[in-house]
């Protein structure tokens, strides 16, 4: 994929934008998060489907997620996901501790409230690559302590 440095400089050009033309409606309901992450939804079925045109089928749930902790994480962020759990009951939890999307801004308290607006993105993503990969999910981050974050994808059984 693209260098990293504008990667990170065009994800926050598309965050700037979408929070300086939506009207003050949107931004109450939440609905600049949506668009990002419907934005990220397209760009992780495209990605995905150019990633897995030359491999095997996947057996299970299971080696999807890894694909995604691996190959997914390294071809967009450049290192593969930090630590990688599940319940074995549809609930997985990605972690990564230097979330690059993430490391550029202060690790102050202060900034843990505009998190959410850089991780959206990143939560379509992943949402976007499983959906093509034939799983249904919802995908949520959390951040306690920056850079560090926690990706939780819960499975919709169909």
């Amino acid at each position: 994929m693209a260098d990293e440095a504008p990667f990170q400089f065009l994800h926050n050009e598309v965050i700037q934008y979408i929070y300086k033309s939506a009207d003050s409606e949107d931004t109450e309901h939440g609905g600049n998060i949506s668009t990002l992450e419907n934005m990220g939804c397209r760009v992780g079925q495209g990605l995905v489907e150019r990633l897995t045109k030359d491999t095997a089928r996947f057996k299970d749930e299971l080696d999807i997620m890894k694909f995604v902790c691996k190959d997914f994480w390294t071809c967009v962020f450049k290192k593969q996901i930090d630590n990688l759990r599940t319940n074995h009951q549809g609930i997985y939890v990605l972690q990564d501790n230097k979330f690059r999307l993430l490391s550029q801004l202060s690790a102050g308290k202060q900034y843990l409230e505009h998190a959410p607006k850089y991780l959206a993105f990143s939560c379509g993503l992943v949402r976007g690559a499983l959906t093509n990969l034939g799983v249904k999910s919802i995908v949520t981050a959390e951040v306690s302590v920056m850079p560090a974050c926690k990706f939780q994808i819960m499975i919709q059984k169909m």
